[in-house]
């Protein structure tokens, strides 16, 4: 038996698009004890899952913290960890890689560089889509990869039947017209006219539902539609995973509940601007698709709509 490391930090649409690569890696070591490195808004998330049988929290501290630093990697080492993958393959990563195992090849750390294709910098491998990049890492480390393609975020799910009753939901279309403060770039400005588009179309057939992060809860207010709420506090991922399983309809910027609804089969649309592009991301699934633009402020709520009218039936 040994003792395997995973290392992910990230944003919940990170988390998301690794997850398929993390059941693959738990699934080729079944005999082995998987440790898994992350961050605090995900701890909660992954003790759902069974197979990893510690979860190590990293509050990315500066690397100048030397305190932090020490206590983090004293506490890595004395988990014996015979193989690392590295997932989230940043900067940070490395900078650890460094000190945990100075002069490792793919053999004990696993990484985009460490498995770069002999073609290819590192710089154009990261032009190709995530999901690709994760199954090329995967597969060079000697794993067999079944769904590291094609994630699928089920697992994460929890029951709302509590949530649903107090808001009375059954046939709903979810919207995310939110994104973090510092990629405004990412961010739809008509949701509203969308919303009455909506309405006159179906009239009651749908309620038009937002499910804002605890940061959001005030801008959700500007948005036309029901705000759901866990005891007047954001769902967590869990719930809003379910929340989003169970709708009719996604339309979502480039946030982290929009990967979450492609990798739930979920019907959809994500819209893009130029900030990326929705191939390099996966997010295109069957159900889930995109609309890719060069200015949102340029995409009219009418277009939105009319793909929408398409996909939702």
């Amino acid at each position: 038996m040994s003792n395997i490391l995973i290392i992910k930090h990230g944003s919940l649409g990170d988390i998301v698009q690794a997850s398929g690569a993390i059941q693959d890696i738990v699934d080729n070591h079944k005999d082995d004890d998987i440790y898994l490195l992350t961050s605090k808004p995900y701890i909660n998330l992954f003790k759902k899952n069974n197979s990893i049988k510690e979860i190590i929290l990293d509050n990315r501290s500066s690397k100048f913290n030397l305190i932090y630093l020490y206590l983090l990697m004293r506490n890595i080492k004395k988990k014996n960890i015979t193989k690392v993958y590295d997932l989230q393959n940043s900067s940070r990563t490395t900078f650890y890689k460094r000190i945990l195992f100075p002069n490792a090849n793919n053999d004990i750390w696993s990484s985009s560089l460490t498995t770069l294709p002999s073609d290819m910098d590192k710089n154009e491998f990261d032009k190709m889509p995530v999901l690709q990049r994760f199954d090329h890492q995967l597969k060079n480390s000697g794993l067999e990869t079944k769904q590291t393609l094609s994630p699928n975020f089920d697992w994460a799910c929890e029951e709302i039947k509590e949530i649903k009753k107090l808001y009375n939901l059954s046939s709903y279309i979810l919207l995310f017209p939110f994104c973090s403060p510092h990629l405004e770039i990412k961010k739809w400005p008509y949701y509203n006219d969308l919303i009455k588009l909506i309405k006159n179309e179906y009239m009651d057939k749908y309620k038009i539902l937002v499910a804002p992060g605890p940061k959001e809860i005030e801008e959700a207010k500007d948005i036309n539609a029901i705000s759901v709420l866990d005891e007047k506090k954001a769902l967590n991922i869990s719930q809003l995973g379910t929340l989003i399983k169970e709708s009719s309809f996604i339309i979502s910027n480039d946030t982290g509940p929009a990967h979450m609804a492609a990798h739930l089969s979920v019907k959809g649309l994500a819209l893009f601007g130029k900030h990326t592009t929705a191939h390099k991301v996966s997010i295109e699934r069957e159900n889930f698709k995109f609309i890719q633009v060069n200015d949102l402020n340029k995409l009219s709520a009418e277009k939105v709509f009319q793909r929408l009218k398409q996909k939702i039936n």
